[in-house]
């Protein structure tokens, strides 16, 4: 094993979006039982630090791997395509329209059936969202598209938080 490997090569998984959750498990654990700081107790302190590190780096590798957005979003900047969300909130006119009704309907909605329609909506289309990013990332490999569909999809998850912090505001 490599520090410096990237999240793939450290869990030896092609650098793909669609990913078998329950291999990344499996190989999440595998490296965790190699690495893991208690195996080394008896060990020098230098050794002990390295593997913590390991055990830090394999980790973040993990917690990178299994979000999809997060996987999305490094396989765009694996490909000198950073997502760069922060500074760039660039989106299509017809995606900003949407944006605009849905805090519509979310301002609107006063029922519980109101507020789960607009989730309903939501969840619909960051399904179709995150079709649209797999086949830009593992068929075209299009990774500039696919910037543009996780910023997509970071909107429509903090929009879908609001939709949940209003369904709970109702609910109490």
């Amino acid at each position: 094993m490599n520090l410096q490997s990237d999240d793939y090569e450290l869990f030896e998984l092609a650098p793909r979006f669609a990913l078998d959750s329950l291999v990344l498990d499996a190989r999440w654990k595998d490296l965790q039982r190699q690495a893991h700081p208690d195996k080394f107790v008896s060990e020098g302190a230098a050794v002990q630090r390295l593997a913590m590190q390991w055990s830090v780096r394999i980790n973040e590798a993990y917690q990178r791997l299994k979000d999809p957005l997060k996987r999305a979003a490094y396989l765009c900047e694996r490909h000198a395509m950073p997502v760069n969300a922060e500074n760039n909130t660039a989106m299509p006119t017809d995606f900003l329209m949407q944006q605009m009704q849905w805090r519509d309907d979310l301002d609107e909605a006063r029922t519980v059936h109101e507020l789960e329609r607009i989730h309903a909506d939501v969840h619909l289309a960051s399904k179709a969202v995150f079709e649209q990013l797999e086949h830009a990332l593992d068929v075209e490999q299009a990774y500039a598209k696919a910037v543009g569909h996780v910023r997509t999809l970071m909107f429509i998850q903090r929009f879908a938080q609001d939709v949940e912090n209003r369904l709970d505001q109702i609910g109490n």
